[in-house]
C-alpha cells in the first residue's frame, strides 16, 4: 500500500484547477494523468528573450519581447490564419499570426489603438515581420518577460505553453518534503539538491546537477527494484535438476553446436542443479540457435522427472515453436504439447489433462498456459520467447505454477530469451535481476545475406524481380511500415501494397496485418509457410520468429522509416535455409543524415550487436527499453547520456543500500520504500512483504 504522505503526487489530473474533460484528452496523450506526471514533464529547453525598443534593433529568428500597437484586423478565407497587423515604436509594421485560432480571443487580447508586450519569435512571412502565436501578450510590466528563462514543454494537440506551465506549478506546490534516500557522500560528492528542490530547479531554467539528481532517482529506484526481484528470487525454494543425459544424445541435429550455444548450456545446467531457482537471460542474434539451447534446457528438466513450458508472446510464434520442436525432438520420443487461447472443447480438455497427469512433459503456448484454470504435475522450467515483450510482473506470475510440497511451493526456474541484441549500457537497466548468457557466434553454414539499397522510383524493376524470383519456386517477404495510407502523408501501406501486388501474381500473394482477425491472419501466415503462397505482403506483425527457409527474398519499403534494430529483425525472416537471400532496402527520396547512416551500416554489418550499440547512439534508448504496453516502463527522467553515466553509480549506491545498510529498514531504507513508490517500481516492496 502506498505511503500516505506520497498521496498529493498520485491525485488524478482532474485535481489540479482548470483541468476537465475537455483538457483531459490532450494531457493523457502526453501521459500525464496524476500530480506526479506534471511534477516530472520536464521542459526540453528554456527560452531566454531580449526585450527590444523597436524591431530594428532585432533579428529574424530572434526571441524578443516589443511593445506593439494593433493597428489592423486581417481574417482569411475558409481555415487561413488569423493576422493582427501592429507597429512598434518606429513605426515598423510587424503581423500577430494564429492558426486555427478563434479570432475573438485575440481581438479582446489586442484591441486597436491599445499598446502591448508581445513576447515571442520573430520571423519574417515574404516581405512582412511576423511573430507566429505569440508566447504572451500582456498589458503592463511588459519588459520584465525579458528577464524570463521560460521552460519550453513537449505539447499535445489542445495545450499551450500557459497552460501546461500553470499546471506544472499547481503540481510542484503539491509535492511534499520526503526524507534523503541517496548516499550522503554521494549526495555531497556530486553537489545535487534535496530532491523537492531539485524538481523545482529542473523547471526554472538551465541545472544540470538538479536535473542529474532526477535522473538518478529514477536509476536507483529501477536498480533497487531489480535487486529485490534477483534476491526474492534467491531466497525461494526452487527444484534442483540433474539430467542424465538419456533424452539429449537422442537429439538428431543437423549441425554441430556452436562454442557460445555448448557454453550457455553449461550455464544453463549449473543453474538448474541448484536450490534457487535460475533467472537468467539468453541473448541471442537472428539465427544463432537459442531455440536449441532451450530445447536442451527443457529435455534436461524431463531427464530429471519434472515438465517444462515455452511461453510464446503470440499464437502465431507459438505454433511455429511448436512445430520446429517436435521435428527437433522426434527422435527423443518425448510428448510435446500446444496450448493457445483458441484451443477449446475435447482438444483443449485433452491438453489440460496431460499437463495435469505429466503425460505431456513440454508445453508451448502463449499466456494461456498461465491461465488459472491451467495445473501442472511438476512445472520445474520455464522458457520465455521473446522476453523483451513481457514485463517483470508477468515473470512474477510464473512462480504460481510451481509444484506444491510439504515445505511450500517450489518456484520453476525461468530462461528469458530474447533476439533483440541489447546494447551493454542497458542489459543493467533492463536485465538487472537477471544473470546472463551470450550467443555471439553464428551456426556454421548460415548464409550471408546480400543486402542492398534501391530507390523507389525502381519499384517496377523490385515487382520484376519479385516475378523471376518466385518463377524459380522461391517465395519473398514485402514489408510495409504500416496497414492503411493516412491522408496527411504518402506513406506505403500494406493493404495498397497487397492489392498491387495481387494485381499483377494473383492469389500467390497474401497479406498479414495487427488489424486482421487472428484466424484470418494464421490462415495467411499458414499458406506461406506451406509454400501454398509465393509473397506474403505484412507490417512489422513478422518482425519475430518468422521461419520459412524457402522465403529467399525480403522487400522492406521506405525502409528509412525503421529503426536500425527493427530492420535488422525483420532481415533475419530470410537467409534461413541453404540458398542465397537477399534484402532489398527500398528507400524514399528526401533522406535525413540519420537516415543515411542507418541504411549504410545494415549494408555494411549483419552483427546484430554492433547494430544494437550504433541504433542507441542513432535513436537513443527509448524503444530498446521497451512501452508501458509490454510491462517493462521506459525511463521518462533519465536520458541515454544519464543512463550511461549515472546507472553504474545507482547501481554501486543500491546494492550498499542492501548489503551494507540494511536494505528497506533504518531510516535511509524507509526513504528508500517511497522511492519505489514514487516511482512505480513498488513491486520490489511487494515481494520483499511476501518473501
Amino acid at each position: 500500500m502506498r505511503p500516505e504522505r506520497l498521496n498529493p503526487l498520485f491525485i488524478p489530473a482532474d485535481g489540479l484547477k482548470g483541468v476537465g474533460p475537455q483538457l483531459a484528452r490532450p494531457l493523457e496523450r502526453l501521459g500525464l494523468t496524476r500530480v506526479r506526471d506534471f511534477a516530472y514533464h520536464l521542459p526540453d529547453r528554456f527560452v531566454s528573450r531580449r526585450a527590444v525598443a523597436d524591431l530594428d534593433e532585432a533579428s529574424v529568428g530572434e526571441q524578443i519581447v516589443v511593445a506593439l500597437i494593433p493597428l489592423e484586423y486581417r481574417s482569411s478565407a475558409g481555415r487561413g490564419p488569423f493576422r493582427v497587423l501592429a507597429s512598434d515604436a518606429a513605426g515598423n509594421v510587424c503581423a500577430l499570426t494564429w492558426f486555427g485560432r478563434n479570432a475573438g480571443w485575440a481581438k479582446k487580447q489586442l484591441p486597436l489603438g491599445e499598446r502591448r508586450w508581445i513576447a515571442g519569435r520573430l520571423d519574417q512571412f515574404g516581405q512582412t515581420l511576423q511573430i507566429v502565436h505569440p508566447d504572451h501578450v500582456v498589458e503592463e510590466g511588459g519588459e520584465a518577460l525579458g528577464q524570463l528563462c521560460e521552460p519550453v514543454y513537449p505539447l499535445s494537440e489542445g495545450l499551450t505553453q500557459g497552460r501546461l506551465a500553470a499546471l506544472v506549478q499547481q503540481a510542484l506546490g503539491m509535492a511534499p518534503d520526503l526524507p534523503e534516500w541517496i548516499e550522503p557522500g554521494l549526495l555531497t560528492r556530486e553537489g545535487w539538491p534535496i530532491w523537492r528542490e531539485a524538481l523545482t530547479l529542473a523547471h526554472q531554467g538551465e541545472h544540470p546537477a538538479a536535473r542529474d539528481r532526477l535522473a538518478y532517482d529514477e536509476l536507483l529506484a529501477n536498480s533497487l527494484a531489480l535487486m529485490l526481484v534477483r534476491n526474492a528470487n534467491r531466497a525461494r525454494s526452487g527444484t534442483p535438476l540433474t539430467g542424465d543425459g538419456s533424452l539429449r544424445t537422442r537429439l538428431d541435429l543437423p549441425f554441430a553446436l556452436t562454442g557460445a550455444q555448448r557454453r550457455s548450456i553449461a550455464e544453463i545446467e549449473a543453474d538448474m542443479a541448484q536450490a534457487s531457482p535460475m533467472l537468467r537471460l539468453l541473448q541471442g542474434d537472428v539465427g544463432s540457435g537459442k531455440t536449441v539451447v532451450a530445447l536442451e534446457s527443457m529435455l534436461l528438466a524431463v531427464e530429471a522427472g519434472a515438465q517444462a513450458a515455452l511461453l510464446a508472446p503470440t499464437e502465431i510464434l507459438a505454433r511455429q515453436h511448436h512445430a520446429t520442436l517436435c521435428r527437433m525432438a522426434a527422435g527423443t520420443g518425448v510428448t510435446i504439447g500446444l496450448l493457445t487461447g483458441r484451443d477449446k472443447g475435447r482438444a483443449r480438455e485433452s491438453i489440460l489433462m496431460g499437463l495435469m497427469d505429466g503425460s505431456i512433459p513440454i508445453i508451448v503456448g502463449t499466456h494461456a498456459i498461465f491461465q488459472e484454470a491451467v495445473s501442472y504435475r511438476n512445472l520445474a522450467l520455464v522458457v520465455i520467447d521473446e522476453q523483451h515483450r513481457f514485463g517483470v510482473g508477468q515473470r512474477l506470475m510464473l512462480t504460481q505454477k510451481g509444484q506444491t510440497t510439504k515445505e511450500g511451493r517450489r518456484t520453476p526456474h525461468c530462461l528469458a530469451m530474447t533476439a533483440t541484441p541489447i546494447p551493454r549500457t542497458l542489459t543493467l537497466a533492463q536485465y538487472g535481476e537477471m544473470d546472463v548468457s551470450k550467443l555471439d557466434e553464428m551456426p556454421p553454414g548460415r548464409q550471408p545475406i546480400d543486402t542492398r539499397v534501391v530507390a523507389v522510383e525502381r519499384i517496377e524493376d523490385v515487382v520484376s524481380a519479385i516475378a523471376r524470383h518466385i518463377a524459380t519456386g522461391e517465395q519473398a517477404y514485402w514489408v510495409c511500415p504500416m496497414v492503411r495510407e493516412l491522408e496527411t502523408e504518402d506513406l506505403a501501406a500494406a493493404e495498397a501494397r497487397f492489392a498491387a501486388l495481387s494485381a499483377r501474381f494473383g492469389d500467390q500473394v497474401v497479406l498479414v496485418h495487427g488489424q486482421l482477425k487472428p484466424e484470418v491472419k494464421d490462415a495467411a501466415m499458414d499458406r506461406f509457410a506451406r509454400g501454398e503462397a509465393a509473397v506474403l505482403v505484412a507490417t512489422t506483425v513478422i518482425e519475430v520468429g518468422v521461419d520459412v527457409p524457402n522465403a529467399t527474398l525480403m522487400v522492406i519499403e521506405q525502409a528509412e522509416r525503421f529503426g536500425l534494430a527493427q530492420l535488422h529483425q525483420l532481415r533475419g525472416r530470410v537467409g534461413r535455409g541453404t540458398g542465397k537471400s537477399t534484402c532489398l532496402l527500398l528507400r524514399g527520396e528526401a533522406l535525413s543524415e540519420t537516415a543515411r547512416r542507418r541504411l549504410a551500416l545494415m549494408r555494411e554489418t549483419q552483427d546484430g550487436f554492433r547494430i544494437a550499440e550504433e541504433d542507441l547512439e542513432l535513436r537513443g534508448g527509448g524503444e530498446l527499453l521497451g512501452t508501458r504496453q509490454s510491462g517493462d516502463t521506459p525511463f521518462r527522467v533519465a536520458s541515454l547520456e544519464q543512463i550511461q553515466r549515472l546507472l553504474p553509480l545507482a547501481h554501486d549506491d543500491a546494492r550498499l543500500l542492501m548489503e551494507r545498510d540494511g536494505g528497506l529498514t533504518g531510516p535511509r531504507g524507509e526513504a528508500a520504500r517511497l522511492l519505489l513508490y514514487l516511482f512505480e517500481r513498488d513491486y520490489g516492496v511487494q515481494l520483499l512483504r511476501g518473501g
